[in-house]
């Protein structure tokens, strides 16, 4: 399976998808846990341009950035995973496209699907969770996080609240057009509790499959 997971800065997504990874693995399956940007063997020096404060690119800019990322990604990890018979989790992957160059930035729809389906091929995640938070609580765990870790990588934790509005009710629309794909999971409470919901989707699915 080819899962991913998806929500605003600071809900708590890397987290889960790790902990999602090793409950996997202790269940005997092979899995690949990795990330965008920056799971791509480009991946890390796109990471740095992409999430640096110091960097100002414009829309198209930044979506064409991260299309490349996507394309080596696919190439190089996600499609020879799946094709090996893997567990493929990814922590953002088109759905994030989507959300933030198009609801956030206010590029065209077609254009956005038109630069991941050059991307991808047209692969989509078998199923993709959305950890659902309120944007204040997500903006302030972002900011503290990355105010302990001294990584430049604040760039989207920087804009302003309207923008990161923007972001979650183009994940909420997303989750209405793609109810069979995305599932809404609500990403309040503790770690653990949060986990148990994780769990219980991905069960759910390998049940109806």
């Amino acid at each position: 399976m080819f899962v991913s997971l998806e929500g605003i800065e600071g809900c708590g997504k890397s987290t889960q998808i790790r902990r999602l990874a090793a409950h996997l693995q202790a269940a005997g399956r092979s899995v690949v846990l990795t990330h965008e940007p920056g799971g791509s063997p480009l991946g890390p020096e796109l990471r740095r341009i992409l999430l640096s404060e110091a960097f100002s690119p414009g829309p198209r800019t930044e979506l064409l950035l991260y299309a490349a990322e996507r394309a080596e990604h696919v190439d190089k990890v996600i499609a020879p995973a799946l094709r090996a018979g893997r567990w493929v989790l990814c922590d953002r992957y088109g759905d994030a496209t989507r959300a933030y160059q198009c609801f956030g930035r206010g590029i065209p729809r077609a254009e956005v699907e038109a630069a991941h389906a050059l991307a991808t091929g047209g692969l989509e995640p078998d199923l993709t969770l959305f950890l659902r938070i309120p944007v204040e609580e997500g903006l302030g765990r972002a900011r503290r996080r990355n105010g302990r870790s001294g990584v430049d990588e604040g760039r989207f934790e920087a804009e302003d609240t309207s923008f990161h509005r923007r972001v979650a009710e183009g994940y909420e629309a997303l989750a209405a057009e793609f109810p069979g794909r995305i599932v809404v999971v609500d990403g309040r409470g503790g770690e653990d509790e949060v986990f148990e919901r994780v769990k219980d989707a991905v069960q759910r699915r390998l049940a109806a499959h």
